[in-house]
C-alpha cells in the first residue's frame, strides 16, 4: 500500500517581498507582450489607412506635360537638414485645356524651354505625389514602434515605483527582526535587560 506524500510547502526562507518582486517580474513580461501586440495592431492599422488615403489622393492626380519659362533655381528645404530643391517657372495645360504657370521643382539639369512631367490635381494645379510604399511602411513602423515603446516605459516605472515599495518595506521588515534575533545571536542583552538576566520568563 502507497502512502501518499504530504504536499510539499513553500520554502519557509521566501518572504513576501520575494514573491512580491516575482509578481512584478511577471506583470513586466505581460506588458511587454500586450506592447509588441499593440504595436503590430497600431502599425498594421496605420499602414491600412495610410494606404487608403494614398489611394484616394491618386486617383486626384495625373501627370501633364509643362514647358519650363525661366532658368532654374534653387528652393530652400521645407525642413531643417534637407537639401535645397532645384525649381523653374512652368506652364501646362490642364484636361480642360486651361493654362496654368506656376513655380515647380523640376530636375537639376533643367533649362529654358525644355519639358517636364508634372503631376497636378482636378482643378490643374501642380500637387505632390501620394504617398508612396516605402513612406506608408515607415510611418507605419514608427506609429507601432513608438506605441510599443510608451506601454513599456508605462510598465517599467509601474514596475520600478512598486519595486521601490517592496524594498522599502523588506528593509523596515529586516531590521525589526534583526533587533529581536541579533541579541539572542550574539549574546548582547537587549536595551532594558540586565546583566544577570537571561531572558527567561520561566525563571523566578
Amino acid at each position: 500500500m502507497h502512502h501518499r506524500r504530504p504536499r510539499a510547502e513553500g520554502n519557509p526562507l521566501r518572504r513576501d517581498a520575494d514573491r512580491s518582486r516575482t509578481r512584478l517580474r511577471a506583470f513586466f513580461l505581460l506588458a511587454c507582450l500586450l506592447a509588441v501586440i499593440c504595436g503590430v495592431a497600431v502599425g498594421r492599422s496605420a499602414w491600412t489607412d495610410a494606404g487608403r488615403a494614398a489611394a484616394e489622393i491618386a486617383r486626384h492626380r495625373y501627370s501633364v506635360t509643362a514647358v519650363t519659362v525661366g532658368e532654374t533655381a534653387y528652393r530652400t528645404g521645407t525642413g531643417p537638414g534637407t537639401r535645397p530643391v532645384p525649381v523653374a517657372p512652368a506652364t501646362w495645360r490642364d484636361a480642360s485645356h486651361r493654362v496654368h504657370t506656376d513655380t515647380v521643382p523640376v530636375p537639376a539639369a533643367t533649362r529654358k524651354g525644355d519639358t517636364v512631367r508634372l503631376r497636378v490635381d482636378d482643378n490643374g494645379n501642380a500637387a505632390a505625389d501620394p504617398p508612396g510604399a516605402l513612406d506608408i511602411a515607415l510611418n507605419a513602423i514608427g506609429l507601432g514602434t513608438g506605441t510599443s515603446a510608451l506601454v513599456v516605459l508605462a510598465a517599467g516605472a509601474f514596475v520600478y515605483a512598486r519595486q521601490r515599495s517592496v524594498d522599502r518595506h523588506s528593509a523596515r521588515a529586516w531590521e525589526s527582526e534583526w533587533k529581536n534575533v541579533e541579541p539572542q545571536w550574539s549574546g548582547r542583552p537587549r536595551p532594558g535587560q540586565g546583566a544577570d538576566d537571561d531572558g527567561d520568563p520561566r525563571r523566578d
